[in-house]
This record gives C-alpha cells, sequence and structure tokens, in this order.
C-alpha cells in the first residue's frame, strides 16, 4: 500500500486531504503537535467525515495514524524516507516551521538508498506555497542533500478549495465538510509523474487557478464576513440573507471577474458560473460558518499580495474598477473581535497612529495614490 505523509491533523487535514488520499488507497500518517488528536488516531486508526448535505451521509477514513513532531521527530523523518507522497495543511506561516524536519527526511531518503521520486504538496491557501516550501526547505539541506532533492524530489504548487467550518465534537476526530471540494496539482514541479491521484486534477499552468480561487473563494468569503459583521451578522448564511451584504459580495466577484478575464482570458460565462456556484456554497443551510472564523486574522488578510490588495492593485493598474473591493477594505479596518489578536492589534494601531500610516504598514503599499483612496473610504466609515 502506499504511504503518505501530511502535515496537519486538523479539519481541513483530516476532512479534505485525508479523504482523498484514503480514496487513493494511502495509508497516512498525520503529523501534527495535538496530543488529543495524535493520540486519537493510534488509538482507532480510522476516524468519521460527515458531508454537510441533505442526508448528511458519512465516510469513514481508515489506514491513519498520528505522529506528533514535537515529541517525536525521528519518527516523522523515518516516515519521510519511506513516503511516495508528502503534503501539508498547516496554513502558510507554520511552513517554516516543518521546513527542518522535511530536509531531514528528504537527507534521510538519500541515506536509504531511496531513489523513487517524491511530491512535496503544500496545499495552503496562498500562491507559491510548495515552492516556498522548499525555499525554506533548502535552508537544512547540506550539499549533498540540496543535489539529491533537485534530482528527486518536487515540490509542485497546489491549489486546494473545501469549506471546513469551525467546529467542536465530543469525537475529536470527527470533522463536518462541504460537498465541494477541488484539488489542483501543477504538473511542471512534479518528479512523481506517474502517480495521478484520482479526484485531483492536474494543470501545466496552475497560476491561473490559485488567482481563480484565492480571488474568487477567499476574496469572496472574507467580503461576506466583514461586511457581514459590520452589519450585525454571527454566521456567513446570516450575512447572505442580508440582500444589502449579499449585493456587496456580488459586486466584488464582479470585479474579480474582470481582473481574471484581462489577466488569463477566461471565459465570462463560466466565471459567472463559477461564482454563482460560491455564493451557494456559502449559504450552504448544513454548514454553520461563524463570521468571526472567515474574519480572523485581518491584518494578515490586508497584506500586500493577499485577498483583497492584490487584486486592487492590478486592478488599478489595468484601469478597472475596484470600488467594491475598496468598500470591503473600510469593513476590514472597522473590524472588531476582543477575542483576535489581530484585530486587537489592528484596532491598536488605529487608536495609536495616523490612518494613512497604518494603512502603508498593514498593507505594504508604496503606491501614495491608493494609499488616499483607502483612507477616504475608511474614514466614510
Amino acid at each position: 500500500m502506499k504511504k503518505a505523509v501530511h502535515f496537519g491533523a486538523g479539519n481541513i487535514g483530516r476532512g479534505f486531504i485525508g479523504e482523498i488520499l484514503f480514496e487513493n488507497g494511502f495509508e497516512i500518517a498525520f503529523v501534527d503537535v495535538n496530543d488529543t488528536i495524535i493520540d486519537a488516531l493510534n488509538a482507532r486508526g480510522s476516524y468519521e467525515i460527515e458531508i454537510a448535505e441533505e442526508g448528511q451521509r458519512h465516510i469513514s477514513v481508515s489506514g491513519v495514524r498520528g505522529i506528533n513532531n514535537a515529541k517525536n521527530p525521528e519518527a516523522v523523518v523515518a516516515a519521510i524516507a519511506e513516503a511516495d507522497l508528502v503534503t501539508t495543511a498547516i496554513g502558510p506561516n507554520i511552513l517554516p516551521f516543518i521546513a527542518g524536519l522535511v530536509a531531514q527526511g528528504i537527507e534521510a531518503r538519500q541515506a536509504a538508498g531511496n531513489q523513487e521520486p517524491l511530491d512535496i504538496l503544500a496545499c495552503e491557501n496562498m500562491i507559491g506555497g510548495s515552492q516556498f516550501l522548499y525555499e525554506e526547505v533548502k535552508k537544512y539541506l547540506s550539499e549533498a542533500g540540496l543535489a539529491f532533492s533537485t534530482e528527486h524530489i518536487g515540490f509542485p504548487n497546489a491549489a486546494v478549495d473545501r469549506i471546513v467550518p469551525a467546529q467542536s465534537h465530543e469525537d475529536p476526530l470527527f470533522v463536518v465538510v462541504e460537498p465541494f471540494n477541488e484539488w489542483v496539482v501543477e504538473t511542471r514541479g512534479m518528479k512523481n509523474t506517474s502517480l495521478v491521484l484520482e479526484k485531483v486534477h492536474y494543470e501545466a499552468e496552475l497560476e491561473p487557478f490559485i488567482e481563480r480561487k484565492l480571488f474568487s473563494v477567499n476574496s469572496g468569503h472574507a467580503t461576506s464576513a466583514y461586511t457581514g459583521a459590520y452589519y450585525g451578522a454571527k454566521t456567513i448564511l446570516e450575512a447572505l440573507q442580508n440582500i444589502t451584504v449579499k449585493d456587496k459580495v456580488e459586486g466584488v466577484l464582479a470585479e474579480i471577474r474582470s481582473l481574471l478575464i484581462a489577466k488569463w482570458g477566461f471565459d465570462e460565462q463560466a466565471l459567472v458560473d463559477y461564482h454563482k456556484v460560491i455564493i451557494s456554497r456559502f449559504e450552504n443551510p448544513f454548514i454553520v460558518d461563524d463570521v468571526a472564523r472567515v474574519a480572523r486574522t485581518p491584518i494578515r488578510k490586508l497584506g500586500f499580495d493577499e485577498r483583497f490588495i492584490r487584486p486592487i492593485r492590478e486592478l488599478k493598474e489595468l484601469g478597472l474598477s475596484y470600488h467594491h473591493l475598496l468598500q470591503t477594505v473600510a469593513y476590514v479596518f472597522a473590524y472588531r473581535d476582543e477575542a483576535d489578536e489581530q484585530s486587537c492589534q489592528l484596532q491598536s494601531l488605529l487608536a495609536t497612529k495616523a490612518l494613512a500610516e497604518v494603512v502603508k504598514e498593514v498593507t505594504g503599499l508604496a503606491d501614495q495614490e491608493l494609499i488616499s483612496e483607502i483612507v477616504s473610504v475608511v474614514d466614510a466609515h
């Protein structure tokens, strides 16, 4: 049986990546620092997924185990040394913290004489996630390890999409997920081209699909959350039941369509249909997705290459409208959640510094005209 190592035993890891790997015949070693989840995986060797749809069918995932990378790093290294595939779903900010272990795993393969090609896929909400991880891993590789990696280890970029809401269950392994899922892998970064997973799409050029997902799903979802919060909604479903919020989300998606068409030549009607599906996913009555979950870490979401500022920058360069995206940025600056560290940090910055200075600091923008536009729209709210 094929063996996979997956970093991140959270809801996305178990409820999406784990399901696909299991259905493709893999034994899965989940790597995490959560003792409760790791112990449960090792005790039971299986878990249940519920699909959030009519009938709420269950899928049983078996052939799984857990490794605590904080307590047993050598077991992670040994698992990578014999793995057929390595994946991650831990969050972009955590990737650098696993790079050392990944490097040790690669060098352990080399030491064992294992020259079977291995692909390492970062399944994160970011552009170029696997290549980012590779750059971090290279810092820990010896000269020989780097040469071995160049020949035998691929870091193909990937795009993933599935809504897995925040949830709490008596069973720590049980997870509820939406029916829709999409996993796209860029073929040009692969080393093991013979390993083709069912229910995974393979594309020679991934960037258009990553941007389609990032700017559509992530921007649309976050718009629903921040705009919904501004109008008093507690869940994404509640937010989209407010016609004002829904109109603003649709306005943002219309601007995203104009950008995707201009940059990548996507078919307009195909994008319209794609965006209708996205909104229907946000409106899934079987998922209770808290605004607070989707809106967390507002400073990160205001980043230069993130879901709002990047499309705004590119639309401005193309001379296209970004009015609705700009309005959403104002709602991000207005967002308050005492339980979210970045929300508190942002409000503290706004209370102690000039608005233009804060905008420049959190967005990384140097375009004074755009900074002034953001200041004006934030001031208006």
